[in-house]
This record gives structure tokens, C-alpha cells and sequence, in this order.
């Protein structure tokens, strides 16, 4: 399949420093003005400038029309795959519960743990396409995600047995967590260490050893693990072969980010409360810090990650949503790029930067996905607007004309 995309307004291409970008290289886009894309099957032949470039017969044109065409968005932190919903606790955080509230009498993750166990493999797999598509229409075209809403092994595989056919079915680049280390389970209530016990006598070298997930996750945070015992799980599971991820510094100032540096984990994500010697730590470990203000908007905080420390640090900071059902029900990554900008004072172009190309780094795809560039996987986004400034300045929208993975359009929008 042959497919050429002309008369880009803003091609942005991300050309540049092949390892993850840091301070001013976060607000160079490398744009071409009036550029041209030409794919083939699942790769990129040509992106650049029109002037000079042939289009390859029996190519399938595609006019931007003089929009911004890009990368796909890489969300390199999600929880897709769930049981249920917490529309009640939603309304309840509106009275004035807090999350660690709704936790401690059981609802939070717990709840959709129950939802989750309860619902069969096929229940979970066509919730989870759903869910993949409002993604997709926002120009998300690779991601990463995550188990943990099982906490115990039949139910922590039959997560990852969904994770692993929406990759071989959705056409997307998909990576899979292991985030056995959520919570403690209900009927291991007050028993951390026996649970742990479990994920790793248990759970990991099944994991490991069926190849359903490459990287290993923990929450550190008060009323799941504590630094001891995350750095417990995140040993056994480096022992295991998987690479490290850490929910660190999200709710309380824990340590979790000098945790990840000491551990060597490739990235580590919230970091809401995280102060100077966290940042330095993680700079130090050359640590990339998962940033995702969708989160906080969504539980009605105000402390949000200190993102122009981490770039000012010299820090390849990445943009998510965090998609999950409880403290993060955003899809939506231009949604994530405007809270960047308004909330923690991004520019545009550096969260499109965090967003593509230091998130595919973050999942070991640096040289596959993240920029336009000839021989680099065909993932490539048309939005429906003219300057790259628009996907953070307006909110509510799907920006997202045409989406390509692959070399395969799996979104079009009807007045195309």
C-alpha cells in the first residue's frame, strides 16, 4: 500500500537528536512549510519538502489541504483494559471525598478490581476497543498499557490476554505492563508483605515466562506500597528479566523518585510532589519523568507536576493521559497537551516533543516511532488545524482528520 500526503502546511517532522530531547530541543519541531509524506506498506519513504519529490505511482493521494500533519501521539502510560466504571465516586470527590477516602472504605482501585474480576475475557476485550477508538480519534496511535486491576494471577492474566489481542488486532504499537503491585487485594486486607509474597513467587515468572508483558510496575504511595516493599517488588521483577516503570510522588512526598534512580527504572511517572532532590536524583539516574495532568485535573488537585524544573534540570520530560477509571478518565492526549500548557507552563511545541518523541523513547521505540522520518514506522496524524499551537489552544475537540498506523488508515473522519 502506497500513500502519499501532500500540501502539508505545517509538516512536523521531530528530525533531530536521535536520543530523547532536553531543554531547547523540546521546542524544535523541525517544521517544513507546504512538506510532503510518502509512505509505503508500514514505513516512511520520504518526509520533507515538495519541492523535487516525485509521487510514486499507484500512491493513494491524500490532500492536508494545508493543515499540520505529525507524528501519531505515543501515551506512554495507560490503564485501559478495566472492568466497570466509578461514576459514583466521581459525584462523591464532587461532595467532597477525597480519593484516599473513597480507598480506605474500599472503593478506588478495589472497586474496579471487583468490576474487573466479574467481567469475562471478552467483556473486558470489547470494552477496551471502545475505549481505543475515542484514542485513536484524538491522534493517539501508540501507547502503552497496564494490568493491575486483577491482583491475582488468573485475573491478572486474563488483563494481559487482552492487552495482547488488541496488539495484534488494532494495528497499533502497544507495550504491556505488569502492574502487579497496585493495592493490596481485599482478601489479603492489612498483609502487603504476603501479597507481595504472591506477585513474586507467583504472578512474575508466569508473567515472564509466557511473555505477556515487558515492563514491571509499583505504586509507591501511602495505602498501597511503601518504599521498602516497592523496591522489593521492582528487584524481583528486574530479576525476572522485565524492564522498570514506578507510580512515585503522586498523592505524598514518599522518596519514590530517588527509589526509580537508585533502581535504574526507565521512567518514573506523576511526580506531583516530587521536589529538587528528586528531580536531581532522577537527572542523575538519567531517569525520563512520565508526566500526566490529567490526573490531577480529574481529582480536583491543584499541585501539579513541576514540569519546568524537570526541563530546566536538563530531564526528557514525556506527556500521558493515564487513562484509568478512577483518577484518570482522559483518552484524550491534545486534551493532556493544553493542561501541559496551561497548567504547568509547557509550550506547545515542547508538549508535542513529550508527547511523541520522548514517549517513544520512553518505550524503548526511539528509533521506530516519534518522528517523521524515512524508515521510521508509518504513523502519521493529519489534524484539522493550521498551526501546531491549535491542538494545545483549543479544548474539547478531536482534532484529528485522518489517522495513520502503520501505514493503514484507522481513522477518517466522514467529511474527508
Amino acid at each position: 500500500m502506497k500513500i502519499a500526503i501532500v500540501h502539508c502546511g505545517e509538516l512536523l517532522t521531530l528530525r533531530g537528536a536521535r536520543r530523547p530531547r532536553i531543554g531547547a530541543e523540546l521546542r524544535d519541531l523541525a517544521i517544513v512549510r507546504d512538506g510532503v509524506v510518502v509512505l509505503e506498506d508500514e514505513r516512511i519513504t520520504y518526509a520533507g519538502a515538495a519541492d523535487g519529490i516525485k509521487i510514486p505511482g499507484g500512491a493513494d493521494v491524500i490532500d492536508a489541504r494545508g493543515r499540520v500533519v505529525m507524528p501519531g501521539f505515543v501515551d506512554a502510560h495507560t490503564h485501559l483494559v478495566f472492568g466497570g466504571d466509578r461514576v459514583a465516586e466521581f459525584e462523591q470527590r464532587i461532595g467532597g471525598a477525597t480519593y484516599e477516602t473513597i480507598a480506605a472504605a474500599g472503593g478506588g482501585i478495589l472497586a474496579t478490581v471487583a468490576a474487573t474480576r466479574a467481567a469475562t475475557e471478552d467483556d473486558l476485550l470489547r470494552s477496551a476497543r471502545g475505549r481505543l477508538q475515542w484514542m485513536i480519534r484524538g491522534g493517539t496511535t501508540s501507547l502503552e498499557i497496564k494490568s493491575g486491576y486483577g491482583l491475582s494471577l488468573d485475573a491478572e492474566l486474563k488483563i494481559l490476554h487482552v492487552i495482547r489481542a488488541l496488539r495484534q488486532e488494532s494495528g497499533l504499537r502497544v507495550a504491556a505492563t505488569f502492574l502487579g503491585a497496585h493495592t493490596v487485594p481485599p482478601e489479603l486486607k492489612g498483609q502487603p508483605e504476603a501479597y507481595l509474597d504472591h506477585v513474586i513467587a507467583e504472578m512474575l515468572p508466569v508473567v515472564g515466562r509466557e511473555h505477556l508483558a515487558e515492563y514491571a510496575d509499583v505504586f509507591c504511595e501511602r495505602g498501597a506500597f511503601d518504599p521498602a516493599q516497592s523496591r522489593r517488588y521492582l528487584s524481583a521483577a528486574h530479576e525476572h528479566g522485565f524492564k522498570l516503570r514506578a507510580h512515585v510522588d503522586q498523592l505524598s512526598r514518599s522518596g519514590g523518585a530517588e527509589l526509580a534512580a537508585e533502581l535504574g527504572c526507565v521512567t518514573a511517572d506523576h511526580l506531583e510532589q516530587s521536589d529538587a532532590a528528586g528531580i536531581a536524583a532522577l537527572r542523575t539516574a538519567n531517569v525520563q519523568p512520565v508526566l500526566l495532568p490529567g490526573s490531577v485535573y480529574a481529582l480536583g488537585k491543584s499541585k501539579y507536576a513541576d514540569a519546568r524544573a524537570m526541563i530546566d534540570a536538563g530531564l526528557a520530560v514525556v506527556l500521558a493521559t493515564d487513562f484509568n477509571p478512577g483518577s484518570s478518565p482522559v483518552p484524550s492526549m491534545p486534551f493532556v497537551l493544553s493542561l501541559a500548557a496551561t497548567q504547568m507552563r509547557m509550550t506547545p511545541a515542547e508538549a508535542i516533543t513529550a508527547a511523541t518523541f520522548n514517549a517513544a523513547h520512553s518505550l524503548g521505540w526511539g528509533a521506530e516511532l516519534g518522528s517523521l522520518e524515512a524508515s521510521k514506522r508509518a504513523d502519521v496524524v493529519i489534524h484539522d488545524c493550521h498551526d501546531h499551537r491549535e491542538l494545545a489552544y483549543y479544548v474539547g475537540v478531536e482534532p484529528a482528520a485522518v489517522v495513520i498506523a502503520g501505514g493503514r488508515i484507522v481513522h477518517q473522519r466522514t467529511d474527508e
